[in-house]
């Protein structure tokens, strides 16, 4: 069979292609290879944020808004890669938070969950449910899924801590909600370190019933995690890909603290480089302390970063990543790899 030439055969599908349009269709061999392509293709590209430069600009949202008119005064990671899209990956939303010396955010709630990573500050607390917990540099914090939470900075110094959800999962589900609670502050319910006492300590009630939420231990103290892993760079053999590296994880599952987003806190030694590593998750990582470089990509494609103490960088889907340690450094990470694992399409690669 004689094939037509390219410019009768043009001629002949653009009614063809009219009647499809008209029809509310798209021919999937238009776009066959974009959405199955060998590797994973991903808007976010590699970017470091400078906390030094960071700073600043958030201070200065203080004075523009309060949090009584912002609801949370944030200023949002957005990676130049997903220009009008509002998020640091493909897949995760993250931001640092604001709250100064007397404020007080309302609690509220919604459906996407969140964590909080501290940055700075003392003496200001995340109530969750009602049980407060007060925060410190390096802590990490869970508030799960439709949870009341407020915060309160009862310090003389502001506070900073970045903020970490799901919500682009939620909103491509369709699933966002949010309320407000109706009177000015959620009721307390225990006291502070009620969670970490009562499930986190290798014991539980006898009639904890557990659903699939989030870690009933929402607040992760930063000198317990860090005495871990200062435990295991002195008594195990370093990762060749990760230096030491530990998961936050939910006590009474084995799990992760948040169901749908993985938490990692990391030492690299000092002189300590790792071998290039990638998976099929996203991350948003932050330097708790230590200086160094980040590499994230391969080849010609590669990207290095300089870090120093609370610079914060994303990690696109199946992007090689090192670190070279200049000092010992210690990184707080999190990803989508638990909704990979989840679906069954986690992967990863040493090299």
């Amino acid at each position: 069979m004689t094939r037509a030439p390219d410019s009768v055969r043009e001629s002949a599908e653009e009614p063809f292609q009219q009647r499809v349009a008209a029809a509310d269709l798209v021919p999937l061999w238009t776009f066959f290879k974009e959405w199955f392509a060998a590797e994973p293709r991903v808007g976010a590209v590699p970017h470091l944020w400078s906390y030094a430069s960071l700073r600043p600009v958030v201070m200065e949202s203080g004075a523009v808004v309060s949090t009584a008119d912002a609801e949370r005064r944030v200023l949002v990671l957005e990676n130049p890669g997903l220009a009008g899209r509002h998020l640091a990956t493909d897949a995760l939303y993250a931001g640092l938070q604001l709250i100064l010396p007397g404020e007080f955010a309302r609690a509220h709630r919604h459906t996407a969950a969140a964590l909080r990573f501290i940055v700075e500050g003392e003496n200001t607390y995340t109530a969750v449910a009602g049980a407060r917990c007060y925060m410190r540099p390096g802590d990490f914090i869970v508030t799960p899924s439709w949870a009341w939470h407020e915060h309160r900075n009862e310090s003389a110094e502001p506070t900073i801590w970045l903020d970490v959800l799901d919500v682009a999962l939620i909103r491509l589900l369709g699933a966002g909600f949010s309320e407000h609670y109706p009177e000015a502050e959620f009721p307390s319910a225990v006291p502070p370190g009620d969670g970490h006492l009562r499930d986190g300590r290798n014991l539980l009630p006898v009639d904890l019933e557990r659903g699939t939420g989030a870690s009933p231990v929402f607040a992760y103290p930063f000198d317990y995690a860090y005495e871990a892993l200062e435990h295991l760079r002195e008594h195990s053999e370093w990762d060749a890909c990760h230096g030491v590296r530990m998961h936050y994880i939910d006590p009474t599952t084995g799990g992760p603290a948040v169901p749908t987003i993985s938490t990692f806190l990391q030492l690299v030694p000092a002189g300590f480089a790792t071998t290039p590593y990638r998976s099929t998750a996203s991350s948003v990582v932050t330097a708790v302390r230590g200086r160094g470089r980040v590499t994230i990509g391969r080849g010609s494609d590669a990207t290095t970063f300089e870090f120093g103490p609370k610079d914060l960088w994303a990690v696109p889907s199946w992007q090689h990543v090192s670190v070279s340690a200049v000092e010992e450094s210690i990184l707080f990470s999190a990803s989508d790899e638990a909704v990979h694992r989840k679906l069954g399409v986690w992967r990863e690669q040493r090299s």
